[in-house]
């Protein structure tokens, strides 16, 4: 690609702000380096760990320097490979996650490292592509590390609670754990009860009614794992609502998660608040686009924006109401 070809993208140049920090500038667009393959963008997600980046929660360690361009989802169109790819060539459509380096999702064009990529297949949409990736994956890891629960539906069926469940991980892990051998009790707003349902919940409670916000089951069941989407719930309103051995993966810790999850360690004990920290993995992002594909698991959109309006995506992110994932799309 000749040195001098230019791309749109949007980038922040400083901790906090917003989306009114976001800004629209051109940029030349990036080389692969040998293990790495251009992208052509055609979408990409935002995901709270994106905010979470912005507002330096992850300081010292992202963004690795300023000025930024946000965005860790990706799907788009191979445009040239570095001299090392073996598995990819220009026009193939693919699914990547542009975690290890830092972002890029924000443009016209991205590179992706090789090991981070998948092929999508053609009953994949770009849209359905760009939803999937942190947050198909965090619900998957919660799965994984949940004792007992497998997608072969044998031995024990597992008590679920899934809070925050017409979320973009939510919305995977209502369906993925249906597709194992788990009852599932969902959370949400009043207005995506229906939603919820439909992905396929065995239990739905509105958040803002008394049993919702005490999380208890309306069949009395005590829960094997909580896949925690949500914020504001202490412990103590968890802890009464597992099994004996029952687990709560957090999948946005705070400081205090960690202390939590330190002391209970060190005293021994059975129930536990675990803070999710996941590094993403190609072979698992295959699995779960192969379930897309199948029609097992669908991506539920709440809204797309075009990349001159990125801004608007970035402020409705923030607002926290958003029903399943939203895009942006050069």
């Amino acid at each position: 690609m000749a040195k001098n070809t230019m791309m749109r993208a949007v980038q922040y140049n400083t901790y906090g702000g917003g989306a009114a920090a976001l800004k629209h500038v051109e940029l030349q667009v990036p080389s692969p380096k040998q293990d790495e393959v251009l992208l052509k963008m055609e979408a990409t997600s935002i995901n709270p760990f994106d905010l979470r980046i912005q507002k330096g929660i992850v300081w010292p360690f992202l963004p690795r320097k300023f000025p930024h361009i946000p965005g860790i989802d990706a799907a788009g169109e191979v445009f040239e490979v570095g001299s090392g790819v073996k598995n990819f060539k220009a026009g193939d459509k693919v699914v990547a996650v542009l975690f290890n380096i830092c972002g890029g999702g924000l443009a016209e064009f991205a590179v992706a490292k090789e090991n981070l990529t998948v092929s999508r297949p053609p009953e994949v949409t770009a849209f359905q592509g760009a939803a999937l990736p942190i947050a198909g994956l965090a619900a998957h890891e919660c799965l994984l590390r949940t004792p007992g629960f497998n997608y072969e539906k044998t031995g024990q069926q597992l008590n679920l609670l899934i809070t925050a469940a017409s979320g973009g991980v939510g919305q995977y892990a209502v369906q993925l754990a249906k597709l194992g051998n788990a009852h599932v009790t969902a959370t949400c707003g009043a207005r995506n009860l229906d939603l919820v349902k439909s992905l396929g919940a065995d239990e739905v409670l509105d958040y803002k009614t008394p049993d919702g916000a005490a999380l208890k089951s309306p069949s009395g069941r005590k829960y094997d794992a909580v896949i925690h989407c949500a914020t504001g719930f202490p412990w103590s309103t968890f802890k009464p609502n597992l099994s004996t051995n029952g687990k709560v993966f957090d999948i946005t810790p705070t400081p205090s998660v960690f202390m939590t999850y330190a002391l209970q360690k060190l005293t021994f004990s059975k129930k536990q608040l675990v803070p999710l920290l996941m590094t993403p993995k190609k072979e698992k992002l295959d699995f779960l686009l192969n379930f897309v594909k199948e029609g097992k698991i669908k991506a539920v959109i709440d809204s797309i924006h075009p990349l001159s309006k990125a801004e608007e995506a970035w402020a409705k992110s923030i607002d926290g109401h958003a029903t399943g994932k939203i895009i942006v799309e050069p």
